[in-house]
């Protein structure tokens, strides 16, 4: 979870190829109406994001009725989307990407084709609640190399 920008997308996938999971990209659960909407620099209600969150949670019940491990990318922004999200499971975890604008801005400048500008950064710190220490999070410096973050991660679960 995090941020525009904060490299949930490379994350998971080199932590999904290191520990041999299921991965899935959040943004594909997006509705092509969501798409359009971010792409137009608008950003998402949460009127907007109710059913992707739901599709991603049917995502990771998918999963736990297979007895599968999983990582979906998500930014979870909110504690009620990441209470959504775990449905009171508690084998459901996030690991929260934290990093500061400036690295978030930095790390978008290098993105390309994405449909989420960089116009919108500044609405996703807006929207963020950070984690509270009642919530199955782990948090994890995104100003770091991948493979770093991949290893401090793996360390934490």
């Amino acid at each position: 979870m995090g941020v525009s920008g904060s490299g949930k997308s490379t994350v998971a996938g080199a932590l999904a190829e290191r520990l041999g999971w299921a991965l899935a990209e959040g943004d594909d659960f997006h509705s092509p109406e969501n798409v359009a909407k971010m792409h137009a620099g608008t950003p998402l209600t949460d009127a907007d994001r109710q059913p992707w969150l739901k599709s991603i949670a049917g995502w990771i019940e998918t999963r736990l009725k297979a007895g599968q491990s999983g990582i979906v990318t998500c930014s979870a922004l909110k504690h009620s989307y990441r209470d959504l999200l775990t449905g009171g499971r508690p084998e459901v975890r996030f690991v929260y990407l934290k990093g500061s604008p400036e690295v978030m801005a930095r790390h978008l400048g290098g993105r390309h084709g994405h449909f989420m500008p960089a116009s919108l950064l500044a609405s996703q710190f807006e929207t963020l609640e950070e984690p509270g220490a009642d919530e199955p999070v782990l948090t994890v410096d995104d100003d770091q190399p991948v493979e770093a973050i991949v290893d401090d991660i793996v360390r934490q679960i």
